[in-house]
């Protein structure tokens, strides 16, 4: 195992502490890899009977979970043309189904920073743990990239259009809006998550009551610290078009549609065209079919030919350099308007690159 996913087995109880406090858990390969390794492993060892996971925060266990994928070594490999890119979201997505089909119970505490890549090693739990800490987003849209891991079958089931809303705004989620929009299970107490724990690596789980009793024993209310605007996301999120959207929110002068107006225009817009897209195709999809779509849009957001461009000049390139390289917050978006994406910059995002017997992802089932 890797010193970033510390791996134990405590009584019946799969334990894996995610290692990389300084990156807050961003994962890279080697941790792709290692938790794929340890998860095949005991999903055949009859001695474990469940999961756990958690991030190691920086004064101890706890405190984060997983900020996502590890974005400045998305902006070196795609700028020095390294094939462990390619490697990685293949092994991620890959990673991903594993865990939504896993064939025991995955818990999951997901504490303090839940974002991206995260979502996409917690989204597939049995059990969806959030805290008072928790922030949870889908932000990708922020750096020219899509809510990838799975991100359209999971957003896409939200309530209502919902989905959508979290998809192109990336908008930070408590606690409370993440068990409202069916995104997590439960609350806990992060006063007693060592606790917690520490029980359930105690606890007899071959009495099929014994997760509901433990649960039952930790869980508290979830108090809403957001804005409380869930009612009002339907009225525009379910708009036709991106352009419609923005200009059906700026003509409303509430303070939440301003806000949000405003979010919108400082995200990549050709991304939002591409993810309103993703997010509604992926309705229709089962999860393998989704990440099989958003192996293909990820090769795209690296390679955009099509556009005859790639490495610095991509979307997602000139994003993380704009927030995680330079950290200028002032990215150069191509085209710079919502209004000016065409129909024709968006529909090859959805071709695959791959015929249906070469795809790096033909296995899922």
């Amino acid at each position: 195992m890797s010193d970033l996913v510390l791996a134990e087995v405590r009584g019946q109880l799969g334990c894996i502490t995610l290692n990389r406090a300084k990156a807050l858990n961003s994962l890279n390969l080697e941790m792709v890899r290692s938790l794929t390794a340890v998860l095949l492993q005991w999903q055949q060892d009859a001695a474990v009977k469940a999961v756990a996971i958690r991030g190691m925060g920086k004064a101890g266990p706890f405190g984060s979970f997983c900020a996502g994928g590890d974005i400045r070594f998305f902006h070196q490999a795609a700028l020095a043309g390294n094939p462990q890119l390619e490697d990685f979201f293949t092994e991620e997505y890959a990673l991903n189904h594993l865990i939504h089909h896993y064939t025991k119970p995955y818990i999951a505490f997901m504490d303090g920073v839940v974002m991206g890549g995260g979502m996409g090693i917690s989204q597939g739990a049995s059990h969806r743990l959030v805290t008072g800490r928790t922030k949870m987003a889908m932000p990708e849209t922020h750096i020219g990239l899509f809510p990838d891991v799975g991100g359209g079958y999971f957003l896409s089931r939200c309530p209502g259009h919902t989905g959508e809303w979290q998809a192109l705004t990336g908008e930070v989620m408590d606690a409370a809006t993440a068990i409202e929009m069916g995104l997590a299970d439960a609350c806990l107490d992060e006063a007693r998550l060592e606790e917690a724990w520490d029980a359930l690596a105690h606890t007899n789980l071959d009495l099929p009551e014994a997760l509901g009793q433990w649960l039952a024993i930790y869980s508290i209310a979830a108090h809403a610290q957001s804005t409380g605007a869930i009612a009002h996301i339907d009225q525009y999120f379910s708009l036709k078009s991106v352009p419609e959207i923005v200009r059906a929110l700026e003509a409303d002068d509430s303070v939440w549609a301003q806000h949000t107006a405003a979010t919108l225009r400082k995200r990549s817009p050709l991304m939002l065209h591409v993810v309103l897209e993703q997010v509604r195709r992926a309705r229709g999809m089962t999860l393998a079919e989704d990440l099989r779509m958003e192996r293909d849009i990820v090769r795209h957001c690296f390679n955009t030919h099509h556009l005859g461009r790639s490495g610095a000049s991509s979307e997602t390139v000139e994003g993380i350099r704009a927030l995680a390289v330079d950290k200028d917050h002032s990215p150069q978006w191509n085209p710079a308007r919502i209004e000016d994406v065409t129909p024709e910059q968006v529909a090859p995002f959805f071709e695959s690159p791959w015929p249906t017997w070469a795809h790096p992802l033909r296995d899922l089932g």
